[in-house]
């Protein structure tokens, strides 16, 4: 414990061997104000700030506070002297690809670091990178904005209207509106490989090949420990979450219930994606294999000549893509005869998109790439035409978001805007909900909030708010506190 006039701070470390808990708790008494940062070590963590209306009953719920901490573990220690845990970043080499022809790529944006997550809606492409970095821009290629988070993207999931994005940090953002939160923080010891959200539930599929699933309000559910390890894959639907390892496919009911069917794939999987009746495991064994989510049989293979980094299809699966470790891209039919490979020109393809005729990839060397899928195309290129790669710049002014990590992040307003709905923050069985004031929406279901904003009795404007099928709403728009 130090103290500097009335400021007090008391810093605990819960470290376990084996790669178990590894987390910070720290509590700062200011005269009436009690700050409480907690996290991950290493990390900046999140921040919560409570005023009280003495300086005694901020020294008692700082104690009390301090108290629940020590009675599960946590420890008096030492800012700094214990290292961050190491969290794993996807090992992967890139040769050069031996396709004789080259894709007809449209446009290219550069990163500047490995990207692994891509998501194309109707409106915009979406990027994430290494570094943190995820970048907006429309189907042409103009860069619209971006995002800056505090660690690694892993990748990007969309759920409806909603996009997240998984990060080395171990939280989830959700990048809906202009100041992007942290709706989920991953347990410590939970390091994440892929990640899927359904419903509002959140499927994390880590190293250990564990299966972790959180609710909406960051709770965990249920984990199951696969058969496998190094959990590539995840993907979910209302009849199972798909787990993806070096084992092969394992679908498990979406309630816990149990494991339905299990699959050995041909090589353990690199990468994973669904459509309404299979899932498409990516291997390392240079194939692609279509798993039926009803039985889990092997439905086809599309061989490829390298291990296999990522897939796609088009709607319904008529056309199947792949993206392997030489810099190649793939198409084959429904059925598993290869119609094309060409090379992408920008390395191996990490993470990859169809839509409209256009074949979205993300490389190892941090480029977004638009490729024409067109069959015209296609032809055209492997007869040796392919149109003038555009190289997207920058905008010179670009709007950049950073998450919110305090409530002081947020700006304020004196009342309510026209249609705008209020939300209020709880107490409810020891937890912090966040509840709708407005007319003319249910006041017993929770809203899907940033924790780090929340404070006991607060009252914030949200632009909109959309029910999801668990009973709980979601926040569309910007977030201000109302005064």
């Amino acid at each position: 414990m130090s103290t500097a006039s009335t400021v007090s701070t008391t810093y605990l470390e819960l470290s376990q061997e084996g790669g178990g808990a590894h987390k910070f708790y720290e509590v700062t008494v200011d005269g009436q104000t009690v700050t409480v940062r907690y996290g991950r070590i290493g990390a900046a963590g999140q921040t919560q700030t409570t005023t009280f209306p003495t300086v005694e009953k901020a020294r008692a719920a700082a104690a009390k506070k301090v108290g629940e901490k020590v009675r599960k573990g946590y420890a008096p220690a030492v800012q700094g002297q214990r290292a961050p845990r190491q969290v794993t970043r996807r090992q992967v080499s890139s040769a050069p690809s031996t396709a004789r022809a080259v894709a007809p790529v449209l446009w290219r944006f550069r990163t500047g670091s490995a990207a692994f997550g891509i998501h194309v809606d109707d409106d915009r492409c979406w990027v994430g990178n290494q570094a943190g970095d995820v970048y907006t821009l429309d189907h042409e290629g103009a860069v619209l904005a971006r995002f800056s988070l505090p660690d690694g993207v892993k990748c990007l999931v969309a759920d409806d209207f909603w996009i997240y994005a998984g990060c080395d940090d171990g939280k989830v953002y959700d990048l809906s509106s202009k100041l992007p939160f942290a709706a989920y923080d991953i347990a410590a010891d939970v390091d994440i490989f892929w990640l899927d959200i359904h419903e509002g539930v959140l499927d994390v599929s880590d190293r250990d090949g564990r299966l972790t699933v959180i609710d909406h309000e960051d709770e965990h559910q249920w984990s199951r420990r696969s058969q496998g390890e190094h959990a590539w894959m995840v993907r979910a639907d209302d009849r199972a979450v798909y787990h993806g390892h070096h084992r092969g496919v394992t679908a498990y009911a979406p309630d816990g219930g149990g494991e339905l069917w299990h699959t050995p794939t041909k090589g353990g999987v690199l990468f994973g994606w669904q459509e309404q009746d299979a899932v498409y495991a990516g291997t390392a064994h240079r194939v692609v294999q279509r798993l039926s989510k009803h039985t889990g049989a092997v439905e086809a293979t599309y061989a490829c000549d390298a291990p296999v980094y990522s897939c796609a299809t088009s709607p319904g699966g008529r056309f199947v893509f792949a993206g392997d470790a030489a810099s190649s891209v793939y198409c084959f039919d429904r059925d598993g005869r290869r119609l094309w490979k060409l090379g992408t020109g920008s390395g191996s393809a990490l993470s990859m998109q169809y839509r409209d005729e256009r074949l979205y990839l993300v490389t190892t060397d941090g480029s977004l790439v638009c490729v024409d899928a067109s069959e015209a195309a296609i032809s055209a290129a492997q007869q040796g035409t392919v149109p003038v790669v555009r190289d997207v710049k920058l905008a010179a002014a670009l709007p950049t978001y950073a998450p919110a990590t305090a409530a002081a992040a947020v700006s304020t307003v004196d009342r309510a805007p026209a249609g705008a709905v209020v939300v209020e923050c709880v107490q409810e069985s020891g937890r912090l909900r966040v509840h709708v004031v407005s007319d003319g929406y249910d006041s017993s279901w929770n809203v899907q909030f940033p924790r780090a904003i929340r404070e006991p009795g607060a009252r914030y404007v949200v632009d909109a708010l959309h029910p999801a099928a668990g009973g709980f709403y979601r926040v569309r728009g910007d977030i201000r506190r109302l005064l």
